[in-house]
């Protein structure tokens, strides 16, 4: 009996990166993601070409679909631009969500119980720039222990979240908290500290501008700039970065309060801008739906190219538009009224699932990009 060798299979990195293969590799991930997910539509009972066109016309197609996809593009755009800067610099900061909450907190108390007679043109910049710092100061611990300690800034910012909905929670449940309403929840913010929004929708028009400012300005920074250019040469080399005299240290806390700061931001926006909120509730995910999570896909999505961020921000907040709308056109897509009822109960964790479906492919498809797949038998190399 003649036993044949086990081939051996082994990553190769690959020594030129086709763009091509960067394009295709792309959007193979979207459509494995996309056919992933039309099979677990399928296992509902739905028609998966009925809910995308269903989702996707009312999304595009009706002033509410428009404005619910606004108000997720601001917020996501906002943290994603962070992101981009601190993983281009390889600094993993999953924190974005805590960020976000602190920079929303911040705003509130600077408008509820500091300067809550303050003008409007002068309550509302005042808001922005301490919800930046907020942000940034609540993503300095971590960096300072990846700079200094080298501990492992994936878990400090992912703990840190956890901390800010605790702080959070404190703040409304107690010392903030409205008197005489049995739901815990603080006051409203003052009218002037309120943002304007474009008439006939919820957009935010203030922080919209902000977040198409930071993409720009980030975009010229990596681009032209020698921090980009340094911010760049530690993500790509870390080794050529040292002996070239960057300072790694400064390029990670400089990472870090940016990435902080542009989340921050994004919580001023949701508290002081969506109509829907206006003040604190006791419940963190009604100020940020998951947008500091959703961002970490929203940056892969682009390659981390700024501007391709434009693009990724608003898939991916189209989708979300469209989870929305599935549960409220369940009765339509699904076959039976059971199925419309089961439909319209999960169609929130759907859409997690297909965002998480979603980064699984795209982490595969760069490894795929970055690596090719070689197979080995008895000595003689396959691909």
């Amino acid at each position: 009996m003649v036993l044949r060798p086990l081939p051996e299979i082994r990553l190769e990195k690959r020594e030129k990166l086709s763009r091509w293969l960067v394009v295709e590799t792309l959007a193979a991930s979207i459509a494995v993601s996309f056919a992933t997910m039309s099979c677990i539509l399928a296992c509902f009972g739905a028609n998966p070409l009925t809910a995308y066109s269903t989702m996707f016309l009312r999304a595009l197609g009706t002033s509410y679909g428009l404005s619910f996809l606004g108000l997720k593009f601001i917020p996501l755009l906002l943290c994603s631009t962070g992101l981009l800067v601190a993983f281009r610099a390889r600094v993993w900061n999953i924190g974005a969500e805590g960020q976000l909450l602190m920079g929303a907190i911040a705003a509130t108390w600077l408008a509820l119980y500091v300067m809550p007679e303050a003008p409007g043109f002068v309550l509302v910049p005042c808001m922005f720039l301490v919800g930046f710092a907020a942000g940034s100061a609540w993503a300095l611990l971590p960096a300072l222990f990846r700079a200094r300690l080298n501990v492992n800034e994936t878990i400090t910012t992912l703990m840190m979240n956890y901390i800010a909905m605790e702080f959070f929670n404190y703040l409304v449940q107690g010392p903030w908290r409205r008197s005489a309403y049995l739901f815990p929840e603080t006051e409203e913010l003052p009218e002037q500290a309120q943002l304007p929004v474009i008439p006939g929708t919820s957009v935010h028009y203030p922080t919209l501008a902000i977040a198409i400012a930071a993409v720009l300005l980030v975009a010229v920074m990596m681009w032209r700039t020698r921090l980009g250019y340094e911010v760049k040469l530690i993500g790509d080399n870390p080794e050529a970065a040292r002996q070239a005299g960057v300072s790694a240290q400064k390029v990670v806390i400089f990472a870090m309060l940016l990435s902080g700061g542009l989340a921050g931001l994004a919580g001023v926006g949701e508290v002081a801008g969506n109509p829907a909120h206006h003040k604190l509730y006791y419940s963190p995910e009604t100020i940020s739906a998951g947008y500091g999570y959703t961002a970490i896909i929203v940056a892969w999505l682009s390659r981390l190219n700024p501007l391709g961020l434009f693009l990724s921000a608003f898939f991916i907040s189209l989708m979300l538009a469209g989870g929305s709308i599935l549960k409220t056109a369940s009765f339509r897509i699904a076959p039976t009224p059971e199925a419309a009822e089961t439909l319209a109960n999960v169609a929130h964790e759907l859409v997690g699932i297909f965002n998480g479906v979603m980064l699984l492919c795209l982490v595969a498809g760069e490894l795929l990009t970055r690596y090719k797949i070689t197979v080995r038998w008895g000595g003689r190399g396959e691909l």
